[in-house]
């Protein structure tokens, strides 16, 4: 069983919610052909894409050809809108939840989802994730690293991520608005140096705020391998042992909590996969490609299967196992 827990998805029929609530920042999609569109944001091309995006037949045409048996559909950061009116990003939030959902039920062999929510509004949001969760049936949720430059040990996010641990729902979080992004328009270093950066700020804001030692329950998967958070681990426990102010708040080194993490497998490199199951257990990696974009593997896990260290054991954990048990899934043992 192959699960790729980091996928994206967008609807072909989004509402061009910048008409409907007459403010600009809203994503719209817009067609350029059968087999294209674009999204924009206040009249500029945010991102070109491709039938893949929102076609399911082509997505499971792609995953016949790539040995994918399942995909977890995820929506495309651009959509989560923290900017927004709460109860105008509640909509754009509904939606998506609703569309992904339909997926699902229309192709559950192929598709799972997680869904999004308007984590400006903390007391919306729960309501969102128990809607989501609890009626519509999706396996998680997607969320920002940041909301609005607040980073995720905010106060005001904690009863939200309390929440989420007693109902037992995994988080996806994704690197978005990225930090320093005003430095990073040139050569793509947005999406290949801002946000590993991005996504081990956002560790390290779950870390030290005492959150994972407060929910230690609680189910967190960083996108992009943890991005930059595992390689600097041995830095950030440095800093600990020499700042007492930092002991204060945590009770053991942060590379303690960062085994409490999942991290998906989509580093590009054997050396770096490796690195990841050495620091934090083959139990703790899961297959993430990213697809369809074009920062994504293809074929998917190529780098698994490249990993010639790995057992077969091994590999069927991360490829699918490790998964069900994050998802909460009833595991199926590999044929």
């Amino acid at each position: 069983m192959r699960i790729d827990v980091h996928t994206h998805i967008i609807s072909s029929e989004l509402p061009d919610f910048s008409k409907k609530f007459n403010e600009p920042g809203w994503p719209v999609f817009q067609p350029t052909c059968s087999c294209g569109a674009k999204i924009m944001v206040d009249g500029k091309v945010f991102r070109e894409i491709t039938e893949n995006t929102w076609d399911i037949s082509k997505r499971v045409e792609d995953m016949k050809r790539t040995g994918v048996d399942k995909q977890v559909l995820s929506p495309i950061p651009v959509t989560f809108s923290y900017w927004a009116n709460p109860q105008h990003a509640m909509e754009m939030s509904r939606f998506q939840n609703e569309h992904i959902a339909s997926v699902v039920k229309q192709d559950p062999d192929h598709f799972l989802g997680f869904g999004t929510i308007p984590l400006q509004d903390v007391d919306a949001a729960i309501n969102e994730m128990d809607y989501c969760i609890h009626t519509l049936g999706l396996h998680g949720l997607e969320i920002g690293s940041n909301v609005n430059g607040k980073n995720l040990d905010d106060p005001s996010f904690y009863p939200f991520f309390e929440m989420a641990e007693k109902w037992n729902v995994p988080l996806f979080i994704h690197p978005w608005q990225i930090l320093g992004r005003e430095r990073l328009q040139a050569y793509n270093s947005l999406y290949t140096v801002g946000m590993p950066g991005e996504t081990a700020l956002a560790g390290a804001s779950l870390i030290f705020s005492g959150i994972m030692e407060k929910l230690p329950n609680l189910k967190v998967l960083l996108a992009h391998g943890g991005g930059s958070l595992p390689y600097i681990l041995p830095r950030m426990d440095h800093g600990w042992e020499n700042w007492t102010h930092l002991q204060e708040l945590i009770s053991q080194p942060p590379s303690h909590y960062a085994k409490k993490f999942y991290y998906d497998s989509l580093v590009f490199d054997p050396v770096n996969l490796k690195y990841l199951i050495d620091k934090f257990g083959d139990q703790r990696i899961m297959l993430g490609t990213d697809y369809p974009f074009k920062m994504a593997e293809i074929p998917a896990g190529r780098i698994l299967q490249e990993s010639f260290h790995l057992t077969e054991e091994q590999k069927n954990r991360i490829f699918g196992l490790n998964a069900m048990e994050f998802l909460g899934l009833k595991t199926i043992q590999p044929k």
